[in-house]
């Protein structure tokens, strides 16, 4: 199996690992989903001129792009950590975990910071916690998944 194919079943694992994280969360502490994903399509698809729609199903159309953005960047940092790796041993799931959590953390947050949707600065720790724990998980398991495939 090519490494990148690796990288992105690996990045899919990971991606499911993070939702599940994230429901379960949800589930415990009753709270709503994020709007930031959906902000940030919002927000790229008014800077693209790419129409949305009105109303229920413009709230709609950017909540799915906001999660398909989600799943785009998951399997894309697989994809890059196979890509990478290309004929070397995976990094040890300790190693590779974390960095791969970061990666996906700054390309969710990074985008997001950059059309002014939101600003890390001001997060509560909490808020930190709470947004690093999950894509920790991702991590995880997509380096533990790469590792396995290996």
């Amino acid at each position: 199996m090519h490494s990148v194919t690796k990288g992105l079943l690996a990045g899919a694992a990971g991606t499911l690992a993070l939702d599940l994280i994230t429901y379960g969360d949800m589930l415990i502490r009753g709270r709503s989903a994020s709007r930031l994903p959906a902000q940030v399509a919002e927000r790229l698809a008014d800077r693209t001129g790419a129409e949305l729609g009105d109303g229920e199903a413009e709230d709609n159309r950017a909540q799915a792009a906001g999660a398909l953005l989600g799943y785009v960047t998951g399997l894309g940092v697989g994809a890059a950590y196979g890509l990478l790796l290309h004929g070397r041993a995976p990094l040890p799931t300790w190693v590779g975990g974390p960095l791969l959590g970061a990666a996906a953390m700054a390309g969710s947050d990074v985008p997001a910071t950059a059309l002014e949707v939101t600003d890390p600065t001001s997060w509560e720790p909490t808020s930190w916690v709470f947004d690093a724990v999950p894509h920790l998980v991702y991590g995880l398991t997509t380096a533990s998944v790469y590792r396995a495939l290996h």
